[in-house]
């Protein structure tokens, strides 16, 4: 399986006037976020299913991704949220879902938490090494075991700025 780890775009600045989980895509991100998904789809990627946080910016990017025809079903993941543990979305989302090996799935969320989860399957634990910039993505092949952890490959780290 292909694991695609993608950092929602850039958003509204944190501020007490909106909800952290109301913050919406800028402008800029929005568009910057429409050329990347357009580059990946120029490299041939697609993707079985987008699965996102339920937090706004990552839903829109998401849907961008989508509207851009990189996938045709998307799906919303509260393990994809800031607090995620990536224990807790293998045992409960992942793993009964049991796709075929040749699956991609993109997953759509936040720091530090999308980069965590990359050092985790690749290294057994997070060391704090890997940055995901906003619109950047990492990509892991996962082995077909029972427990991943530590034992994945990454294959894909870009920021968005080499993309566009």
């Amino acid at each position: 399986m292909e694991l695609y780890l993608i950092r929602h775009g850039i958003a509204q600045a944190a501020t007490g006037d909106i909800k952290d989980e109301e913050r919406a895509l800028t402008k800029e991100g929005r568009k910057k976020t429409e050329k990347v998904a357009k580059r990946f789809l120029e490299l041939g990627l697609n993707f079985d299913l987008i699965a996102t946080s339920p937090l706004v910016r990552a839903r829109q990017t998401a849907q961008i991704l989508i509207a851009t025809g990189l996938s045709s079903q998307i799906e919303d993941c509260t393990h994809l949220a800031f607090d995620g543990d990536i224990h807790t979305w293998l045992k409960d989302w992942l793993l009964p879902k049991n796709y075929p090996p040749n699956t991609k799935l993109a997953l759509v969320g936040h720091e530090p938490c999308l980069s965590n989860w990359a050092e985790i399957l690749v290294w057994g634990e997070a060391k704090g090494n890997i940055v995901l910039k906003k619109a950047g993505m990492i990509g892991i092949k996962v082995p077909e075991i029972e427990s991943p952890l530590g034992h994945s490959q990454m294959f894909w780290l870009t920021p968005p700025k080499y993309l566009l």
